[in-house]
């Protein structure tokens, strides 16, 4: 997860209350069921010391309906001064509700699940342009489409051979370059303006390579040509559907072997990587971290002294407390310094409940921490 967006939270000095529950309303989990998550949560804000009025501002935005199917879960964060800071869904189960009052916010729960569903851009395409529609992994919900190109041959096509015929042929194939560099551009803007890094392309083969051609220029992103599925494919919603998730299967798989192996390599040369909590957070301090990988269930009985870390980022924090649970305070830690944050179990990490891939290589300051 790009931790960019979480920025602003630590503008504010906190105290900071966040709740993480599941939020679902159906039939199979009724309002009452969605209440009482709730309730749990903000009891368990009360039994830590927030003020009621937050309590109130978390109930409140809690309850407003969120437009989804379920399953659905919402993390709200809310300071006494500053209200409401943050307010997001991730379409998962969360069953066991999530509530904390603190120095920091704590987000790690939500993260953990946040980071498990990946965006993407999915373009079905033709001649005549394609269809461009933002996804998650494992939502099954209908978004908004875009429409790119839609520009046609006009001319009829001319029988037989000659100039004529050549003339049409050459007319045609401009405008299905011009209908591809528009399903491009439309790509190029989710792209760039969401942060997106997987594209999906789906339709006629012809097209698909225009489409990747016209993206060739792309850096950092993975694009990837699906057999199935196309613009006005009859009964071919089914087919779409199961080539997207053997994509994303063999993308993410991909992604995770080559994360291990990267980190595998970096161990065996001792060179640019971090393992253990004193390590990570003392790169922290130096501001080394590029890519902190974390188990969010390892680090959940790990305490900081941050007076064993002086210069360790925490905001806006005017009194920073003795001692602090470590899963908020590397996530503060990656957010404030710009390092991306990847949640991976600890039996992937060669039995590390934290880790960190850095931006170069330097001899980290000594830390007393375990």
């Amino acid at each position: 997860m790009k931790t960019d967006g979480l920025a602003p939270l630590f503008e504010d000095p906190g105290p900071f209350a966040t709740a993480y529950v599941d939020v679902s309303r159906d039939v199979e989990n009724p309002s009452s069921v969605a209440d009482l998550s709730v309730r749990a949560a903000t009891d368990r804000l009360s039994d830590e010391g927030a003020p009621e009025g937050v309590q109130q501002s978390i109930t409140e935005r809690l309850a407003q309906p969120t437009g989804l199917p379920a399953p659905t879960s919402r993390c709200v964060v809310a300071t006494e001064n500053g209200g409401i800071l943050l307010d997001e869904v991730t379409r998962t189960d969360r069953t066991a509700p999530h509530g904390s009052w603190g120095a920091l916010p704590d987000l790690l729960p939500w993260i953990a699940d946040a980071d498990a569903t990946v965006p993407f851009v999915l373009a079905l395409v033709d001649h005549e342009g394609g269809d461009v529609s933002v996804h998650r992994s494992g939502v099954h919900r209908a978004p908004e489409t875009t429409e790119a190109g839609g520009e046609t041959a006009y001319e009829n096509k001319v029988a037989g051979g000659g100039w004529a015929h050549l003339r049409w042929q050459h007319s045609t194939e401009n405008v299905w370059e011009r209908n591809a560099q528009d399903v491009a551009k439309e790509i190029r803007q989710y792209v760039s303006g969401e942060g997106i890094d997987l594209v999906l392309l789906a339709g006629e083969g012809d097209s698909r390579a225009q489409v990747r051609d016209a993206l060739s220029d792309i850096q950092g992103v993975t694009i990837t040509e699906l057999e199935a599925g196309g613009r006005n494919a009859d009964g071919g919603d089914a087919a779409l559907a199961a080539a997207v998730e053997r994509a994303l299967d063999e993308v993410l798989g991909t992604r995770a072997v080559d994360r291990n192996e990267e980190l595998a390599e970096r161990l065996g040369r001792d060179d640019a990587v971090a393992t253990g909590l004193n390590d990570v957070l003392n790169a922290f301090v130096t501001g080394q971290v590029e890519r902190l990988l974390v188990d969010p269930d390892g680090v959940a009985d790990l305490e900081v002294e941050p007076s064993h870390y002086p210069g360790l980022a925490f905001g806006a924090i005017t009194e920073v407390p003795e001692r602090l649970p470590a899963g908020p305070v590397l996530v503060a830690a990656a957010t404030l310094t710009g390092a991306a944050i990847e949640v991976v179990p600890r039996a992937m990490q060669f039995d590390a409940p934290v880790s960190a891939l850095l931006r170069w290589n330097a001899p980290p300051a000594e830390g007393v921490n375990p």
